[in-house]
Formats: structure tokens, C-alpha cells, sequence
């Protein structure tokens, strides 16, 4: 049995546009890490269930393990490799996760970071209820979310203007 016919695809990653030829099977995940190096998004449970492969797909949070890339041509894709600012400063989710410690081994970070992300743009003052209800699709081990809670809440102070509070509350 011959394997399919491959197809080329091409996807506006963190500004890029990113082609490649590849089996009409091939996951986004597997695009962006096998195929250009983008180690940011993570593969854990591959059922969607974890979170650590969240990307930005044309303004939603999508698992980009259960994505075929072909449905992703042409879209606008965004991972954690393209949050940091444009003089490549963090991003104030980045600066508010290494503050208030909302990391531990770093697995879960890039998933949990852009899910914050999107739910940041959809709702700009989340209160901690809509925090925790906003990012139950992607699973810490390691944190007890406290403090992935606190940075978020930090990182939509500052996006929204108003000074970053002490990481030491």
C-alpha cells in the first residue's frame, strides 16, 4: 500500500506565511514542530484533553493535535513562539507567568499561556471564577492553579493599562 498523496499547504504562522508538503493526515501539531521547528506547542495527551498543544487559529483556541494542517491553509496561526512583543520583550502574559510563578516544569505553559491569551481578548477583566472556567481544557500537574490564576489576572491588569501588582501577594 502506497502512502497518500501528499499536498502542499501553506498557514500564516506568528506572521509567516509557512508551507509545506505533507500526507493529507498530518496533524497541525506535527506541521509546526516536525516541519518548522516550532517546539513551543507541546504534544501530551493527543485527545485533546491536555492542552499543552493550544495554538491561536484566525482568533480561537484550538488542541492542534486533532487538527488535520490542511484544514488550517490559509489561516492565521499564532503559538507561543509568536507572543513575545515586536523588540522581542515577553509578552505580559509571559512576564506575569515567570512573576508570579505559574509555571513549574514549563509542560503545560505554552498551552496554558495561549488559551490565556484568547480568553484575554474575549473577555479583558475576568474575575477568577471566569479565569479558572476559561482555561479548564488545559490541565497543570504540577501548579494547583493558584498562581496560573494570579499571573492571568496580572497579565489583564497590565494589558488593560494599570500597573503590574507585586508577584508576592
Amino acid at each position: 500500500m502506497s502512502n497518500p498523496a501528499k499536498t502542499r499547504v501553506t498557514i500564516n504562522v506568528n506572521g509567516k506565511d509557512l508551507s509545506a508538503e505533507i500526507e493529507p493526515r498530518t496533524l497541525l501539531i506535527h506541521f509546526l514542530r516536525e516541519h518548522h521547528n516550532l517546539t513551543g506547542p507541546h504534544i501530551g495527551c493527543e485527545t485533546t484533553h491536555c492542552g499543552a498543544c493550544t495554538v491561536d487559529l484566525d482568533g480561537r483556541s484550538v488542541k492542534s493535535c486533532t487538527l488535520f494542517a490542511v484544514q488550517a491553509e490559509g489561516a492565521k496561526v499564532v503559538t507561543i513562539e509568536g507572543m513575545a512583543n515586536a523588540d522581542g520583550s515577553l509578552h505580559p502574559l509571559q512576564a506575569a507567568f515567570a512573576e508570579h510563578h505559574g509555571l513549574q516544569c514549563g509542560f503545560c505553559t505554552p498551552g496554558m499561556i495561549t488559551r490565556a491569551y484568547r480568553l484575554l481578548q474575549e473577555n479583558p477583566n475576568p474575575t477568577d471564577e471566569e479565569i479558572r472556567f476559561g482555561i479548564a481544557g488545559n490541565i497543570c500537574r504540577c501548579t494547583g492553579y493558584q498562581n496560573i490564576v494570579k499571573a492571568i489576572r496580572s497579565a489583564a491588569q497590565v494589558m488593560a493599562g494599570q500597573p503590574r501588582k507585586e508577584a508576592a501577594e
